[in-house]
């Protein structure tokens, strides 16, 4: 009856086709997906990336040894002596490495046993502390690399307050930590807001402010208020024991409460982005802005405060550096924390679990590359370009799924793979065989 009833011009009309989807408001950038990429990788990829930067960085280690160097040159003749010499020079420097950040197997007493893994976990400290800082930016999203301004301007502060006030033990200590939290917070805030509001690049931004604060440090270092009585070194006044951080196993180590305050920090973050609105928040920002947006989450809100709050971890950092492990303020104070930083970050794929050994990790790496040289004789650099390995397998998943024969993400496994090559042989067969009987 409707179809008597319909026009036959009206039913030849083409249904109005729906409007093309936007994607590109909804796609994230491109920056923001590979930065996923690296995030999302398993913990099998992150542990590959390791073995392969050790496994490269023996090469290295064999290569600069001069006992393989001479015994290459008889290689042909006897080369059971080649392969000896790799050995020794690969296995003494990396059993030095481990002598020197976990445990001493060859000193006298326990003390100096257990020294190295003191030495290791002190040095962690603010890699941890700014990593759990950039984790947070890089869930959200933003790809903070301003960790080393962050830490620097954090150390202007707590130093500031901890040797200008006298204050109570406890009172000062504290008003010294909030301190160094809320430098690093307004220094971090500052590519914050411009992000926020103009569109300004965190990239950018953030390389910018590491510059600033450098030379800042450098030039507050010669005035008056910050440079040591009676020197004209680029030093600050000794930090007073009331705003240090009381060590852990008394003066025979230097491993200070700074190290519990990282942990702390650690199960706060986790709370924060696994428990809380806000985390939940930053996670939504970071998966896809504009579907935020719709939901009705203020992204400039969340990006200050992203911003704000990974500047208050990196400029913890810095505290624990001023205010534990050197008691002193100087120009390199940051060493190169923050920047090893976002490689801890990105090691422990921005969660507090894995920033935490990751920072661990990386600090056994500085402290045992001394001891690697002493022994050995190895060059420390080594010990960097072990970590820029790392830096370059984390940053490229494929690369590491590459060299191991690994799966991709989402693909098909080894075993549908090695299945479809069977039906499409068995398929191959059948119709050569009916081409055949033709």
């Amino acid at each position: 009856m409707t179809q008597q009833a319909m026009p036959d011009d009206a039913a030849a009309v083409p249904p109005t086709p729906a409007p093309p989807s936007d994607t590109t408001k909804t796609r994230p950038p491109a920056g923001a997906s590979i930065l996923r990429e690296m995030l999302e990788s398993s913990w099998l990829v992150s542990l590959l990336a390791i073995v392969a930067a050790l496994v490269l960085g023996g090469v290295l280690i064999a290569a600069a040894d001069p006992e393989v160097q001479e015994a290459a040159t008889y290689f042909f003749a006897r080369p059971s002596d080649f392969f000896q010499a790799v050995w020794n020079a690969v296995f003494g420097a990396y059993s030095a490495l481990f002598q020197g950040a976990v445990i001493n197997f060859q000193a006298p007493d326990l003390q100096r046993a257990l020294r190295p893994l003191t030495e290791t976990m002190t040095v962690s400290t603010p890699l941890i502390l700014a990593g759990l800082g950039l984790g947070i930016g890089f869930r959200a999203g933003l790809f903070n690399i301003g960790a080393q301004g962050q830490i620097i301007l954090g150390g202007i502060f707590a130093g500031f307050i901890g040797f200008t006030f006298s204050l109570p033990p406890g009172l000062h200590l504290l008003l010294a930590v909030l301190g160094a939290a809320l430098g690093g917070a307004i220094w971090a805030s500052i590519a914050g807001v411009l992000k926020a509001r103009t569109g300004a690049h965190e990239v950018i931004v953030t390389i910018m402010l590491n510059n600033i604060a450098v030379y800042l440090v450098a030039y507050l270092l010669t005035t008056p208020a910050f440079q040591r009585p009676g020197s004209s070194n680029p030093i600050s006044p000794p930090i007073p024991s009331s705003a240090t951080f009381p060590l852990l196993l008394g003066e025979g180590f230097r491993l200070h409460l700074g190290f519990v305050l990282a942990l702390l920090v650690a199960v706060g973050v986790w709370w924060l982005m696994e428990r809380s609105t806000l985390g939940f928040r930053f996670r939504a920002v970071g998966e896809n802005p504009h579907a935020a947006r719709t939901a009705g989450i203020s992204v400039a809100w969340v990006t200050v405060w992203v911003m704000a709050i990974a500047g208050a971890l990196a400029g913890l950092g810095g505290a624990a550096q001023v205010l534990g492990t050197e008691k002193v303020l100087t120009a390199g104070v940051a060493a190169s924390f923050g920047f090893d930083a976002i490689t801890v970050a990105l090691l422990g794929r921005s969660r507090p679990l894995g920033t935490v050994l990751a920072g661990l990790l990386f600090g056994a790496l500085r402290a045992g590359g001394f001891a690697m040289q002493a022994r050995t004789g190895t060059p420390i650099d080594i010990v960097l370009v072990v970590q820029s390995l790392i830096v370059l397998f984390i940053a490229a998943p494929p690369l590491v799924r590459a060299i191991f024969r690994l799966p991709t993400p989402g693909g098909p496994t080894r075993a549908e793979r090695h299945a479809a090559r069977r039906r499409a042989k068995a398929a191959t067969t059948t119709t050569t065989t009916q081409e055949v009987g033709a």
